[in-house]
């Protein structure tokens, strides 16, 4: 049963099942009270960041930390989409889940790297701590996924179908074949 799995899939659905419940939770927090969820332990260095060094003030700090759950729930759904094409065997098979995958772990890069910016930013040490260690998750996972490539499907070619291309090779450009001309 798991002899088609490939480490990539492995990996990608353990992230996914820890960041799907992480960050939809800090997500919704942050959506039933903006302020409020945005000073929570995951979000503090935005805050912080965004308070201290931008001076932003009310309906901005507001509007910035929506659009800070929009990202993560943007995350989210890639990761469960990504699971949802890893339950089809065909497409794990092929690696056809790989963008789904990919697109999450480049925007939940991109989140948790700048997160880690504005947490060395403004010295809070827990939340650099936190930030990197979801950042190097999701690099480790995407120098799997582009390294390990899909097997490709097997090549069967029956003696019958090589015949009739040697017989059909002459023919080149002269005439198209068609199916009663055979």
């Amino acid at each position: 049963m798991f002899g088609n799995w490939r480490i990539g899939s492995v990996n990608g659905a353990l992230l996914a099942a820890y960041f799907i419940p992480a960050w939809a939770l800090v997500a919704f927090n942050i959506i039933i009270a903006p302020v409020h969820g945005l000073y929570e332990r995951p979000s503090v260095a935005v805050a912080l960041y965004l308070s201290d060094h931008l001076q932003m003030a009310g309906m901005d700090t507001v509007r910035a930390a929506w659009l800070l759950a929009l990202g993560r729930l943007t995350v989210v759904a890639f990761f469960a989409i990504y699971l949802v094409l890893l339950c089809i065997p065909r497409t794990r098979r092929n690696g056809g889940s790989d963008e789904a995958l990919g697109i999450a772990l480049a925007i939940g890069s991109l989140i948790s790297f700048a997160s880690m910016v504005m947490a060395s930013k403004v010295g809070e040490m827990a939340a650099l701590r936190l930030h990197a260690t979801e950042l190097l998750l999701l690099l480790g996972a995407a120098i799997v996924v582009v390294i390990e490539r899909p097997e490709t499907a097997p090549k069967t070619v029956h003696k019958a179908v090589q015949e009739t291309a040697a017989i059909a090779a002459p023919l080149g450009l002269e005439q198209a074949e068609l199916l009663h001309n055979r």
